[in-house]
């Protein structure tokens, strides 16, 4: 055998992007999101992205001094973390429960399963469903314009106009209410290959086919239900985690559709107005199973056997 010739496991290829690398990319796809939650709801909101970045980072530096392990505040997945979680709250939390989702969703739901990469569901989308269930206060949220407080379209009697939910004229999370700045980071993460297009728009096709059959096909309810609530932030920032969806294109197209049609079914047949997060957390419990299913035969292997 040539002295050149070297026999390795797979990958044989590297993309050459780092894990900070594709955080840093995440970081920059919700500037837009962020920049928008800011106009819409006012100073306060850079208050809870800054509490929850802050307390993030803060924690899993600490816990990597305590148990003497590598400092990974550096790939930057703790601040994309606190970020996603501050987009996904209220503008009005307290700054105590930011601090005590940070914690969760870092410590506990990051840290303790091993890190990045171990995490068996999205720690952000699980210190939401764990804040909601905690603190219920946060089922419907609210926010100051003009000095006026007004629900969430899912929670309203009325719903918005097309355009004033494509642009986050109402109420909601931070950085759930406008589309548009949404769809920008969307397409960013796309054309920069950090994502792709499998889970996003199965995700929020089978949300709007679902309610376009629920609201007797009428296609401006069906559209003003998938601009509502956390749909879109859900379709591309949190459903898309790398660790805890599929990898194989299939996976995630069963991946898109059980979590668009749960959302729906929450929606609708649920105690809760909004259901993207517990559909998100569901999925990525069988996000092992579905990557097993879907999975690809090995070269020469035989029969069942990997």
């Amino acid at each position: 055998m040539s002295a050149l010739t070297k026999l390795m496991i797979s990958p044989h290829i590297h993309s050459g992007k780092s894990t900070s690398g594709i955080m840093g990319d995440v970081l920059i796809a919700l500037l837009p999101a962020t920049i928008a939650g800011t106009v819409i709801f006012g100073w306060r909101a850079l208050l809870v992205i800054a509490v929850c970045i802050i307390c993030s980072v803060g924690f899993e530096a600490i816990f990597n001094l305590i148990v003497k392990k590598e400092q990974t505040v550096g790939d930057l997945s703790a601040a994309v973390t606190g970020l996603l979680l501050a987009l996904n709250l209220p503008v009005d939390v307290p700054l105590w429960q930011c601090a005590v989702g940070s914690l969760f969703a870092i410590i506990v739901v990051k840290c303790l399963f091993g890190g990045i990469g171990a995490n068996l569901v999205n720690p952000a989308i699980t210190a939401r469903v764990f804040m909601l269930v905690a603190f219920g206060s946060m089922a419907v949220p609210s926010f100051p314009v003009d000095s006026v407080s007004s629900a969430t379209p899912l929670s309203a009697e009325e719903m918005p106009g097309l355009l004033d939910l494509f642009l986050g004229r109402h109420g909601g999370a931070i950085g759930e209410t406008c589309v548009a700045a949404l769809l920008i980071g969307g397409i960013y993460l796309l054309v920069r290959r950090v994502i792709s297009w499998q889970i996003p728009v199965v995700f929020l096709g089978t949300v709007f086919l679902f309610s376009l059959f629920m609201e007797g096909f009428d296609a401006v309810s069906a559209l003003s239900l998938l601009m509502s609530g956390g749909v879109f932030i859900g379709a591309i920032f949190m459903a898309t985690d790398y660790t805890t969806s599929p990898y194989t294109p299939w996976g995630k197209v069963i991946f898109g559709l059980g979590a668009g049609l749960l959302t729906c079914l929450i929606r609708y047949f649920g105690t809760y107005p909004e259901g993207v997060s517990f559909a998100i957390l569901f999925m990525n419990i069988l996000n092992p199973y579905i990557c097993k299913w879907t999975k690809r035969k090995v070269f020469t292997a035989g029969g069942d056997k990997e």
